[in-house]
C-alpha cells in the first residue's frame, strides 16, 4: 500500500454515512448528507490527481488479511479503466441526491442512506483486486437497488423490483462458480493473476457463458433486457439515474476485467454472434423505442439500444485483428466502448433525471398527456433539448463521441457492421425528436399542463453540472481518454494473445 488509503476511504466513509443519515432525525440527516457528498467529491478528486495516467499498473493499492485459511486477502486499486467510472460514480451520486430530494415523499433519511450504501458497493466493485471481494460488492448492489425500486417506486414497483433481483441473482451464482474455478486453478483469487492462466478452450467456453449470463443482464443484451424497462418504468427519477448512469457500467466493466482478459480464445471464436447480439440492440431495441407512447419506457428503450455500443466495440477486436491485424483500430474500438459507457450516463441518466422533475409534477408518462411544455417551462425545455441532442449523437455533445470512435473503428472489420450501426443514429434521430416534439411543442393539449411549475433552483444546478459535462466531453473528450490510454493498450494487447 502507498500513501493514503484512499479508496477504502472513500468506501467506509460511504457505509458510515449511511449509518449515520439513518439513525439521524431530519434536520441533523439533511447536514450529514450534504457533508458527506462534498467529502466523497473532495477524496474522488485526491484519488485523481494522485493517479499516474502515463502506467497501465493498478495504482493506489491496498492490502489487507481478511480470511487467513483459506488464503483471502482485501485487495484494492485501480487503472485507467476504473477510474473515470469510479469518478462518475460520486459525480452522479452527488446529482441524484441535490436534485430528486424533494420528490421524495416518504423515508426521506432511509433513500439518501439507500445511495450511499449504493455508492459504497459500485466503488467497490470497480476498486476491488480481488475475485471474492469483486463478488461480495456485486452482490451488495442489488439488495438497495431492489430497496429503491420496491419502497420509492410506481404502482408495479413490486414486480419491477422481483424481476430485477431474479434477473441479475441468477447471473451472479454462475460466475460465483466460475470465480470459484479460476481462483481454484490459479491458487489465488488476485483478478490480475487469472490473467495469464492457462485455459483450455473447453474451459474458457464454459467461463465465457458464467461470464456473460451475469454481465450480458446487467448491460444488458438482447434477449436479457427484459427487466430494464420494468425497472426503469417503475423506479423512482433516483433509481432510474443510478440505472443508467452506474449499474449497467458494471456489467460492460465485468467485459473489460474478466472476459476479454481471461477467456480470449472463447471471445475471439464466438466474437461474431455476441456482435451479432449488439446489432439486434442497436437496431431491433431502436425500433421497439420508436414504438413507445410511455415517454419514460421510450428512454429506457432508447437507453438499452445505446448500450448496444459497449458491447460491440468490446468485441469487434477481434474481426478487426484477424483481418487486417491493425492494433489502432482495436484500441480505438475499446476505447470507444469505454467513452460510450461515461457519455451513456449523461446522456441517458440525464434525461431520466429531467423526466422524474416533469413526472414530479405531471404524474404521468404518456407522451399523450402532453403537449406545449416549452410555454410553461422554458428553462427546463432548454435543458432537456441539450439532453436530447446528446441522445442523438449530435457532434459536439458527448453522445457523439464514443458511438463515432467505436463506428469507426469497425470499418475496419466490415462495412455492413457498420451500417447496421449506423442505422440508430437515424433511429435515435427519429424517436427522441418525435418524443420532444410532441412533449414540448403544439398546443396545452391538457389543461393540468398549464399549472405546471418551471424547475426550481437545486433542480437547475443539477441540470446544468449534468450539461456541462456533456459539453465538456463532446468538445474534449481528451479528458476522459488521456486517463485510459495505457490500460486499454495493455487489454489489448492481453485480450488478443492466444491462450490456446
Amino acid at each position: 500500500m502507498t500513501g493514503y488509503p484512499l479508496l477504502s476511504i472513500l468506501i467506509l466513509q460511504s457505509l458510515i454515512s449511511a449509518i449515520w443519515i439513518v439513525g439521524s432525525k431530519y434536520q441533523r440527516a439533511q447536514v450529514i448528507t450534504y457533508t458527506s457528498t462534498l467529502i466523497s467529491i473532495l477524496i474522488s478528486i485526491l484519488i485523481f490527481f494522485q493517479f499516474n495516467p502515463n502506467s497501465f499498473e493498478m495504482q493506489l493499492t491496498e492490502s489487507y488479511t481478511w480470511i487467513t485459511h483459506w488464503n483471502l486477502n482485501i485487495q484494492l486499486g485501480i487503472d485507467g479503466i476504473s477510474l473515470p467510472l469510479i469518478l462518475l460514480t460520486v459525480f452522479i451520486n452527488a446529482v441524484i441526491i441535490t436534485a430528486t430530494s424533494s420528490m421524495v415523499n416518504q423515508h426521506i433519511t432511509k433513500y439518501w442512506a439507500l445511495f450511499f450504501v449504493l455508492q459504497a458497493m459500485v466503488v467497490g466493485v470497480f476498486s476491488a483486486n480481488n475475485a471474492f471481494l469483486f463478488y461480495l460488492f456485486w452482490e451488495g448492489m442489488l439488495i438497495p437497488m431492489y430497496l429503491c425500486i420496491g419502497i420509492w417506486g410506481s404502482n408495479l414497483r413490486s414486480y419491477a423490483a422481483i424481476k430485477f433481483f431474479l434477473y441479475t441473482f441468477f447471473g451472479s451464482v454462475l460466475m460465483l462458480l466460475a470465480l470459484i474455478y479460476l481462483s481454484i486453478k490459479a491458487g489465488s483469487d488476485n483478478i490480475l493473476g487469472f490473467y495469464d492462466l492457462p485455459l483450455s478452450m473447453h474451459e474458457q467456453v464454459l467461463i465465457l457463458i458464467a461470464f456473460m449470463f451475469v454481465f450480458a443482464v446487467k448491460v444488458p443484451m438482447w434477449p436479457l433486457h427484459t427487466w430494464l424497462p420494468d425497472a426503469h418504468t417503475e423506479a423512482p427519477a433516483g433509481g432510474s439515474v443510478i440505472l443508467a448512469a452506474l449499474m449497467l457500467k458494471v456489467g460492460a466493466y465485468g467485459f473489460f476485467r474478466f472476459c476479454l482478459p481471461v477467456t480470449p480464445d472463447a471471445c475471439s471464436e464466438y466474437a461474431f454472434v455476441l456482435i451479432g447480439l449488439s446489432l439486434v440492440a442497436i437496431v431491433i431495441i431502436g425500433l421497439v423505442a420508436l414504438a413507445q407512447t410511455d415517454m419514460k419506457r421510450l428512454i429506457a428503450y432508447s437507453s438499452v439500444a445505446h448500450m448496444g455500443f459497449v458491447s460491440l466495440g468490446c468485441f469487434i477486436i477481434f474481426p478487426i485483428f484477424k483481418s487486417t491485424g491493425h492494433l489502432p483500430a482495436t484500441h480505438l474500438a475499446i476505447s470507444g466502448a469505454m467513452m460510450q459507457m461515461i457519455t451513456h450516463a449523461f446522456g441517458s441518466g440525464a434525461m431520466f433525471l429531467a423526466f422524474g422533475m416533469l413526472y414530479d409534477q405531471l404524474h404521468s408518462r404518456l407522451i399523450a398527456d402532453m403537449g406545449g411544455i416549452a410555454q410553461i417551462m422554458p428553462k427546463f425545455t432548454a435543458f432537456f433539448m441539450v439532453f436530447a441532442f446528446t441522445n442523438i449523437g449530435v457532434p459536439g455533445t458527448a453522445g457523439f463521441v464514443g458511438e463515432f470512435m467505436v463506428l469507426i473503428s469497425t470499418l475496419e472489420a466490415s462495412v455492413w457492421i457498420t451500417l447496421l450501426a449506423g442505422l440508430s443514429l437515424i433511429l435515435s434521430a427519429s424517436y427522441t425528436l418525435f418524443m420532444f416534439k410532441r412533449v414540448f411543442f403544439g398546443p396545452v393539449i391538457i389543461e393540468h399542463v398549464s399549472h405546471l411549475k418551471d424547475i426550481n433552483r437545486s433542480q437547475q444546478i443539477a441540470l446544468s453540472v449534468m450539461t456541462a459535462g456533456i459539453f465538456l466531453i463532446g468538445i474534449y473528450p481528451n479528458c476522459i481518454t488521456h486517463l485510459m490510454d495505457q490500460t486499454v493498450t495493455h487489454l489489448v494487447q492481453t485480450s488478443l494473445q492466444a491462450k490456446v
